[in-house]
């Protein structure tokens, strides 16, 4: 009898278990794409490629979300990630104050960008060392660099 209820509380617990994963499915938490208001101004075309193929899909309102970013409860950590991206550097609204934007060079060139987590599903995003180089000069020209000599649009600091 025992051996019986406990394989009825186990097929109750993959059924509990089908359960919540479907009704998850409903809880509204995806990556949005609002619409792209102001790019930057890139010093280069090939500065924008490097960028658009390595990280826009976390720093911009252009993402294209995998598969798996549409299912629930992964779609929530993607979610979280884009959001975290996006209020460190949106390259999709530039019309607004990008704080970060002069350390885009230097988190690129030290290679914590694009994070390695995100390689291991994104391969394409990968940069060899001539491409990881090219983009943090790309980066400073069109950002300044981390001392901050130019701002996206030429802006100067305030301080």
């Amino acid at each position: 009898m025992t051996r019986d209820l406990l394989a009825a509380l186990g097929r109750l617990l993959v059924l509990l278990s089908i359960a919540l994963l479907i009704a998850i499915q409903f809880v509204p938490y995806r990556v949005s794409n609002p619409a792209v208001v102001e790019g930057p101004q890139w010093d280069s075309p090939a500065t924008e490629a490097l960028a658009r193929r390595a990280c826009f899909d976390c720093h911009s309102n252009e993402v294209n979300v995998p598969w798996y970013g549409r299912v629930a409860p992964l779609a929530w950590l993607v979610r979280d990630h884009v959001d975290e991206g996006r209020s460190q550097l949106n390259f999709s609204e530039m019309h607004l104050r990008q704080e970060e934007a002069h350390e885009a060079g230097e988190e690129v060139a030290e290679g914590h960008m694009p994070p390695q987590y995100y390689l291991l599903l994104h391969p394409d995003a990968r940069l060899g060392n001539a491409e990881r180089r090219a983009l943090q000069v790309g980066l400073d020209a069109t950002f300044g660099d981390d001392d901050g000599d130019r701002l996206a649009h030429g802006e100067d600091h305030d301080d």
